[in-house]
């Protein structure tokens, strides 16, 4: 099972892929822990990641498809995978297609998880009151004025993603705002057709 799973900070992509991660017995892959670990282990692309990172720079699509394409050719990945956070943009997704191609695989599924902005916002601000009145501190990502930028954020850049799956008619569609049961159970029906 190859996988991608689409949706704003705060939709469940997290929860839901720890289950499927569970029931198909396939890593979730973050960009991040693979670009900390091809560095680490000093491969050829972590070497070129951890030049432009300790600059300062933002690592390249180039770079970060290197990185996914050496991780996804691991053992653990050869009954699949799920990528969530990844691909960012119209131009990873492509390059994403055009990897899985020049490897004979392609994804069994790309499901976005629709959900209400209002609603998310909402649910973080009363995560920050409900922190704050029990004499806690409000994580950074739950602080609303952060949420909002990263939603924001989302909308501009990985929102048109979902437009690229859905014109090469690999885009399916769960409603993210059903309970987290709920939610597996329609990414079950979708990923079993």
């Amino acid at each position: 099972m190859r996988l991608i799973l689409l949706g704003p900070p705060g939709a469940g992509k997290g929860t839901q892929s720890a289950r499927l991660e569970q029931k198909y017995g396939i890593p979730q892959l973050s960009t991040g822990d693979m670009l900390r670990a091809a560095v680490k282990a000093g491969t050829p692309v972590g070497l070129k990641a951890k030049a432009v990172m300790e600059s300062g720079g933002l690592v390249s699509d180039e770079i970060v498809i290197g990185i996914i394409a050496d991780r996804i050719d691991e053992a653990d990945c050869a009954k699949g995978f799920i990528l969530d956070g990844f691909p960012r943009t119209v131009a990873q997704a492509e390059a994403l297609t055009a990897l899985l191609k020049q490897k004979g695989r392609g994804l069994d599924a790309v499901v976005e998880l629709l959900v209400d902005d209002g609603i998310l916002l909402a649910r973080i601000e009363g995560r920050a009151r409900d922190t704050v009145a029990a004499g806690g501190t409000v994580r950074a990502d739950d602080n609303p004025e952060a949420f909002k930028k990263r939603l924001a954020q989302y909308h501009e850049q990985t929102a048109p993603v979902s437009g690229y799956y859905k014109s090469i008619g690999e885009l399916r569609t769960v409603d993210g705002m059903a309970p987290i049961d709920e939610v597996t159970k329609q990414l079950d029906a979708v990923l079993a057709k």
